[in-house]
This record gives C-alpha cells, structure tokens and sequence, in this order.
C-alpha cells in the first residue's frame, strides 16, 4: 500500500478509531492503529510478535486488529462492496465479453476454507472435510477481479451442496434479490440467454450457475465448453491468488473467536477492493498457471469439496444454449481450436 493510499484509508477511518486522551495516560492515535492492523494482515505475523515490535501489551494488540477490522467493514463495506444495481450487472457482464469471451456472465464464483483454532465449545460445527477447523468465504468476482459480493461465517463442517445453498451469497441468487437484468440475447444472434455466473465442479448447475460438463473424453463441443468457461472462472482464483498475496494471514491458521476471523477476512476483501481502486501499482495479477497454486500452497486457505446435485432441465437448456453459440461462427475464438483441436473422424 503506498504513502497516498494509506492516508486516505486513515482519513475515512480516523474519526472512528480516534480515542480520547484521560489524565492518566494518552491513547494510541488512530494512524498507529491502522499500522498495528495492517501489519498484522499483511504480514501474518502473531500478535504476540506485533506486540513486541509495537512496545504494546499483547491483549492492546488484539483489541486494535479486532477494533480496527470491525471499523473498516461498519465504514467501507457499503462504498467498496456495494449492492450491483441493473445497470451494474450489464457493465460487469460486458468486461466479461471483453476480456474473458464469455457473453451474459456476471461473475464468477468460488469459495475458501480459512482455517482457525479450534472454537470452544463448538462441537464439529466449524470441523471440514480435511479435518481442520475453518470458516467459509464464498465470493463473486468481475472481470478485472474485483470483488462484487462476499459472504463469510459458514460453517465449516457443511459440505457438498450445502456450502453454496447455505451461503447468503447462494440464497440471494437462487431466491433473485440481487437485481439481475433479464434474459439478452447473445451476441450477434437473436437467441436469448439469461444472465449466469461461473463456477467449477465444486457449485451445481442452476439456470443462473454455469459448472462445466463432468468427466473425460468430451465430444469437442462440451470440450470448448469448458474451456471457456474455465477462462472466464480463473478471474476468481486470480482474486483469491491476490488476496492471499496481499495478505498473508491467509498463509496460516488464524487464531480469533469466530465472530472476529469473519470480520477480519471481510476487512482483507474490502482492503483489496480499496487498494485496487486507489493504489493499481501495488496490484499485479498472478499468471493464470500460478493463480491456482498460490492459493491452494497458503497453508491457511483450503478449497471446497465437489460437489453434484439434481440440476434442473431449464438449467441443462441453459448450458447447451450457451455450448452451441461457442461453437458457432459467430461465438467461437481462435484460441480454441489450438487448445481444442478438431478431430479427424475415422476411417
């Protein structure tokens, strides 16, 4: 984060974080306490090592991250993750025709295990199937990897279906209260197609959730399919590789009461957003070979499990819809047929 944007992440902050001086002793000043939790996020150094560099008692510490965590989201949640209106949607979807090739998609979709001690008297709630303790952030990214909605606090144990269908984020798609235009029709063609988000085998197929054709030796249609759908999706691990980049608390188990972990992970995705906006030097975006690996090697950050589900015949519609006009003259990219090659048929 450069000099600038610090100051003004300071300056929307300040007024909250300020305390008041008593006779006894003077308070920590509201830039001070930023640093404190910047260092922290941004370091995934103990609070007990901050502590020491900081001359603060160890709990002084704890009490800022949590203090100044919870300020960032109550004061930058609405500006940076503001709910997408109409018009919204259709400019997200047009980055996405433009940079990804993949008309009518709003967003793509993943989630993360972020690993925590072991809450008391939890019982296996917070317990996953890799046999960690964790909370779930379940994201939707744009084109250029901003993050559009986040939900975080899911249950760890929840597997399968129930990750995404008990996410807010999940709820408010299935149930429209995200404002969605209508149907379009594809470019170039009168074919109306529905506004979709993409994800991987980890999200089931819905009519507004696009996943790709499951198992091997595809006929080359599902094939480029899934080709281009999983060019559009690598924006979210691209915003995952980032944020873990960014903020290496991610790189190990974070050690907060649950309530805390949620609104230090909503602080880091807000913090991105901000960052993103206001300091794009400090941004680069990982290579789309490495962007998987540098999320998945950080210790602190674990990927869902697969997952199946009974999807619905408008939704298989949806996705053949969309798996025709690829391999049309008119929606195909010449990158396909060298990552797809045609296949001579036999003699």
């Amino acid at each position: 984060m450069s000099k600038e944007c610090f100051n003004l992440l300071l300056s929307k902050l300040e007024d909250s974080l300020t305390k008041q001086n008593t006779n006894y002793r003077q308070s920590i000043s509201a830039k001070q306490r930023i640093a404190v939790c910047l260092r922290y996020l941004a370091t995934g150094d103990s609070q007990r090592t901050i502590s020491f560099s900081y001359r603060l008692g160890h709990s002084t510490v704890c009490s800022i991250i949590h203090d100044v965590c919870q300020t960032i989201v109550a004061n930058l949640q609405q500006e940076m993750l503001p709910p997408p209106t109409e018009e919204r949607w259709r400019q997200i979807a047009l980055k996405f025709e433009e940079i990804c090739k993949f008309p009518n998609c709003i967003g793509a979709v993943d989630g993360k295990h972020v690993v925590i001690q072991a809450p008391k008297n939890s019982g296996s709630q917070f317990f996953n199937y890799k046999k960690t303790f964790s909370t779930v952030l379940m994201a939707l990214v744009d084109a250029e990897c901003n993050f559009i909605a986040v939900d975080v606090g899911g249950f760890g144990r929840h597997s399968d279906g129930g990750i995404f269908a008990h996410s807010n984020l999940g709820k408010a798609l299935e149930t429209g209260r995200f404002n969605v235009p209508g149907p379009s029709a594809l470019p170039g063609t009168n074919a109306e197609a529905p506004y979709v988000v993409v994800g991987d085998q980890a999200f089931p197929l819905k009519n507004y959730l696009m996943r790709p054709y499951p198992g091997e030796n595809l006929p080359r249609e599902k094939e480029v399919f899934n080709m281009r759908l999983t060019k559009a999706r690598r924006v979210v691990e691209n915003a995952f590789g980032i944020l873990a980049q960014k903020f290496r608390i991610y790189n190990r188990r974070i050690h907060a009461d649950p309530d805390n972990v949620d609104n230090m992970v909503m602080a880091t995705c807000i913090l991105h957003n901000f960052i993103k906006m206001h300091d794009r030097k400090s941004f680069r975006v990982p290579l789309d070979s490495g962007s998987r690996g540098s999320v998945e090697s950080s210790g602190g950050i674990e990927s869902l499990p697969l997952q199946g589900g009974n999807a619905s015949q408008q939704a298989f519609q949806t996705r053949e819809l969309f798996k025709e006009y690829f391999n049309s003259a008119i929606g195909m990219i010449p990158i396909q047929q060298r990552a797809v090659p045609l296949v001579p048929p036999r003699r």
